[in-house]
């Protein structure tokens, strides 16, 4: 059997980008576009920092309880668990399109949203007007609130110190996920 290849040639095949050899990696074909998302997110600061997806195969149940509890004057609790709550069925409609991500600006601040805050962000659902979204603007990331008035989309910082997104002709903008949740410690 002949080789029909002419063989090697001086400037020919893949140029050493890092200065030194790549190996490949096996990505299954549904994620691609998210971890080539992930890896040009990391390249550059944005307001949104380690994404984690979801991991529904854990199941914790965590007692709920079968009294309301109110924020103003105390009531008395009732001692007694009615039924357990697994916090994936909770937080999770989508598995497959779930992410967590921490908050990493105090852009949104006016809405609770605080830096090291985890927002569990949905991204199969389609965003609508006043929806809190991670917004890609540009390559870069951000949360904000959607606004759409009379046909015209911009972005709505929580936080009077921090300004608006208004879109100027040519800028690249998509919705990348709704948020749904956010995760807030206390201590």
């Amino acid at each position: 059997m002949s080789n029909e290849h002419g063989g090697k040639r001086d400037g020919a095949g893949r140029k050493f980008k890092y200065n030194e050899p790549t190996k490949t990696l096996r990505v299954p074909e549904s994620r691609i576009l998210e971890i080539k998302e992930y890896l040009s997110k990391n390249q550059k600061k944005s307001e949104l920092i380690d994404f984690r997806e979801v991991d529904p195969r854990t199941h914790v149940q965590i007692p709920v309880a079968t009294e309301r509890v109110q924020a103003g004057f105390p009531s008395p609790v009732q001692d007694y668990v009615d039924k357990k709550l697994d916090l994936n069925e909770h937080l999770i409609k989508n598995v497959n399109a779930t992410y967590i991500a921490k908050i990493d600006s105090l852009s949104m601040i006016g809405i609770g949203l605080d830096v090291n805050d985890e927002i569990v962000i949905d991204r199969s659902l389609t965003a609508k007007h006043r929806d809190i979204v991670v917004a890609k603007i540009d390559n870069e990331l951000t949360v904000k609130r959607l606004m759409i008035e009379n046909d015209v989309i911009w972005l709505k910082a929580e936080n009077p110190d921090f300004p608006d997104i208004h879109f100027k002709e040519g800028q690249e903008f998509s919705i990348w996920g709704v948020v749904t949740k956010v995760i807030k410690s206390f201590r």
